[in-house]
């Protein structure tokens, strides 16, 4: 089954100029989202993480289900002020400005191997805000992988960490 099939792409949205990558075509069919978790499954697993972490809001549709599936623990991501209790945060640099990620402070155990998720890859800011966040709680980031990654924008070449995607667009 060819993935791509089942990912809609809309133009200029957020805004013009942008073609947005939608999974929720993809979501929708019941036999394309088996066989995207099946193939994120297989190269998750050879990673052989303790938890799986999933960026807000899309990375949740793709951890969760994939950490049910493999037996392990799941860990939000989540911008600032969106997770109760003690949390620890990440302030990193966008191209107009920062931004902050937080996971709560007890997500995770220092020495956990920890495998990264989201729907797309871009420019691997976030990703890379991620990876360093986990990395100061003491976590071993031991990959990351998307559905799709937009090779044009390099992102892969910022991470560091292996990483996995299913499809790529080269436009």
């Amino acid at each position: 089954m060819d993935i791509k099939d089942h990912i809609r792409g809309i133009p200029d949205f957020p805004k013009p100029g942008i073609l947005f990558y939608d999974i929720s075509t993809l979501l929708a069919h019941p036999d394309a989202w088996q066989v995207t978790m099946g193939r994120l499954a297989k190269v998750v697993s050879r990673h052989q993480p303790d938890v799986l972490a999933g960026i807000e809001s899309r990375g949740f549709l793709v951890a969760a289900p994939l950490a049910l599936k493999l037996g392990l623990g799941f860990v939000m991501v989540r911008k600032k002020g969106k997770l109760p209790g003690p949390v620890v945060p990440h302030q990193y640099s966008l191209e107009y400005g920062t931004d902050t990620i937080e996971i709560q402070h007890d997500a995770v155990r220092p020495g956990q191997r920890v495998v990264i998720l989201d729907d797309l890859l871009a420019t691997g800011g976030t990703l890379v805000a991620a990876t360093e966040l986990f990395r100061r709680v003491g976590a071993n980031v031991v990959g990351a992988a998307c559905i799709i990654e937009l090779n044009f924008l390099q992102g892969r070449g910022r991470l560091g960490i292996p990483f996995d995607s299913l499809v790529a667009y080269d436009s």
